[in-house]
């Protein structure tokens, strides 16, 4: 019975030593060597029962509007997310949390018209991210601060106003021009007479009139008060005035009252 009890031991050691299984393959998806492909799938959301050794995940052509909170599981394997021509328009603070090992995320082809610097903070490896064909009118450097191994950048036809507003982002393009893909196709689109206009070919010279000018919103609130209130000063000092003068002419039209004024001032 001791060597039979022998093999049960070392067997029972070998289970434990042996990986987790990884979750099934979503229905509507394809699993092999790593690759999850669950593209033009009609899907709505992201699917949840992913395997955990995923290393590319391609979820382009469904119809995805948000991400979520948590939108993923944990994949700490996981090296490329693609969700091209979905409906994105809106990605949580804390849609990729769980991808901290991702490089390469593709993005391009949505609805997406604000981004912010939260959103990519989980993806400290990332160093392809594409943005192209979204509906960004303008980007917080802020939101590509996030990314510290970026090293290619794709921004082209997204609909950027070129106002003094667009400064901050021209600023972080013209010191890392070696990152941005398709420099020519990142246009401007407003104003009017800017269209298609090369964003990165403006100059220093271009937003001088920006920093000669800008100003906050309390100065604004402050300049734009000030019109209604010395309006209102000055109907206040007329009517006074006038009153005063009202009061004289009142005031000599009894002539004892009047006679007795220019004693005085006789005196």
């Amino acid at each position: 019975m001791g060597c039979g009890r022998v093999p049960s031991a070392v067997l029972v050691c070998l289970l434990l030593l042996l990986p987790l299984p990884s979750p099934a393959c979503p229905p509507a998806c394809r699993c092999a060597l790593g690759e999850v492909n669950c593209s033009g799938h009609g899907l709505r959301e992201v699917p949840q029962s992913l395997p955990t050794n995923a290393s590319s995940l391609w979820l382009g052509y469904n119809f995805i509007a948000m991400l979520g909170p948590h939108s993923f599981p944990p994949l700490p394997e996981l090296l490329l997310l693609s969700l091209p021509h979905n409906r994105l328009e809106m990605i949580h603070s804390l849609a990729l949390v769980g991808l901290r090992a991702l490089q390469e995320l593709d993005l391009s082809n949505n609805r997406l018209t604000v981004l912010t610097p939260e959103t990519f903070l989980p993806l400290s490896s990332l160093t392809m991210l594409n943005l192209g064909d979204n509906r960004l009118e303008e980007l917080k450097p802020e939101v590509l601060g996030a990314l510290p191994q970026l090293q290619a950048l794709l921004l082209q036809n997204n609909p950027w106003v070129c106002s003094c507003s667009i400064l901050p982002l021209w600023l972080w393009l013209s010191y890392n021009r070696e990152k941005v893909q398709e420099k020519h196709s990142v246009l401007c689109r407003f104003p009017e007479h800017l269209d298609k206009y090369p964003i990165m070919a403006f100059g220093n010279d271009s937003f001088r009139h920006c920093q000669e000018t800008s100003l906050s919103i309390q100065q604004y609130l402050i300049f734009l008060s000030i019109g209604p209130f010395s309006f209102m000063v000055s109907i206040f000092f007329c009517i006074f005035m006038g009153s005063i003068t009202v009061a004289y002419h009142n005031l000599c039209r009894e002539p004892h009252l009047c006679r007795r004024s220019h004693t005085r001032r006789g005196h």
